[in-house]
């Protein structure tokens, strides 16, 4: 249990109970949707917990329950069955796992991790997934619309790590040296533990030993001290409770550029953007303001040719291209290495930017 000298009871208030009447609304709204890391219905809790004397005749399927949400911080190396083709010990899981062996990854080419879609026994790897990994990485996105996979569109959702309106599974993969950062809910912010609170009082818990204690046992909880008062980290629920209230807490990857991706740029877009759920893109008018990019309509002819979602389409599809269009009947040129366009007529640039809003 980490502990905190009396110096720090100002910091108490701050992390635990001072802004109830500020983020109460928030976080009733976040508590609806469970975040996921919380633990799944289906595996086998006491197999997760190192046995089951039920063994083969357990009705539970006895694989590892993060590695079937694309989370276990193993990888590779963790002892319990993974859905990848890993060991099988009961009945129920033996499906499963025979069915995901072809899609078991390889992480030798600077593949640090790996965004896949399943539809029936198959899993895909989607391409350009820093784009996902990017997002993913921030704590407060709920999820992301994408448009480059095999099945068209597809919106996931982070939390419960599904997608919408399509028969369709997620999972992330990783080379097992992810750096997992923990985070909770404050007036309304995800705050870094570790990182100061609302009132700069920082938090004398290390995001470390969150981490080291999730890996012990996924489904146990952290305790730790703040002046008088304890807290505790919840795995199963993913909260942290206090006396008198909950708030959410998140487990999210550090993000890591892929070797050779080329996508430093598209990472910085993406890790820059403010709060929101869907991608915009801007242009910088003359007087420093910035405009949203419109498909509108004047008589017959189109005063811009493009949306933003056509913008985001192409970004998605390869962040290192460009793309032409017309606004008033001007070719401008959108270059998404540079954010910029440039008017091929006049050769005059302005920024462009991809905001959430």
């Amino acid at each position: 249990m980490a502990t905190a000298s009396k110096s720090d009871s100002e910091a108490s208030n701050a992390f635990t109970d001072s802004d109830v009447s500020d983020a109460s609304s928030s976080d009733a709204d976040s508590d609806s949707e469970p975040d996921c890391q919380s633990t799944a219905k289906e595996p086998c809790e006491y197999y997760n917990k190192g046995h089951c004397r039920d063994a083969d005749r357990c009705p539970n399927l006895h694989i590892c329950k993060n590695a079937l949400k694309g989370n276990c911080p193993y990888g590779s190396k963790c002892k319990l069955n993974h859905p990848r083709g890993g060991r099988r010990s009961s009945r129920e899981d033996r499906g499963a796992a025979d069915r995901s062996m072809s899609s078991e990854h390889n992480f030798n080419c600077g593949q640090c991790y790996q965004w896949q879609l399943k539809d029936g026994d198959d899993w895909k790897s989607i391409d350009n997934d820093h784009i996902i990994e990017a997002q993913y990485c921030l704590p407060h996105t709920k999820g992301i619309k994408i448009y480059n996979t095999q099945y068209g569109a597809v919106s996931i959702d982070f939390n419960k790590m599904k997608v919408y309106g399509k028969q369709l599974r997620v999972r992330r993969l990783d080379d097992g040296n992810t750096l997992w950062i923990w985070y909770c809910t404050l007036r309304r912010k995800w705050v870094k533990y570790g990182d100061k609170g609302s009132k700069g009082n920082r938090i004398p818990v290390k995001n470390s030993d969150i981490e080291a204690k999730f890996q012990c046992d996924p489904s146990s909880s952290f305790s730790f001290n703040i002046g008088a008062k304890t807290l505790k980290i919840d795995f199963r629920e993913m909260k942290q409770v206090s006396d008198r209230r909950k708030r959410r807490v998140t487990r999210r990857p550090l993000y890591r550029q892929k070797t050779g991706a080329g996508v430093s740029q598209a990472a910085s877009a993406l890790q820059s953007v403010s709060l929101g759920t869907k991608p915009q893109w801007q242009f910088e008018g003359s007087n420093r303001t910035w405009h949203n990019f419109k498909h509108t309509q004047r008589g017959s002819t189109p005063e811009c040719s493009v949306t933003s979602d056509d913008i985001e389409m192409q970004y998605q599809q390869n962040p290192q291209s460009s793309m032409v269009f017309k606004v008033k009947g001007e070719p401008y040129k959108l270059d998404f290495k540079a954010m910029n366009q440039t008017n091929l007529r006049t050769k005059r640039s302005r920024k462009v930017r991809r905001v959430l809003v």
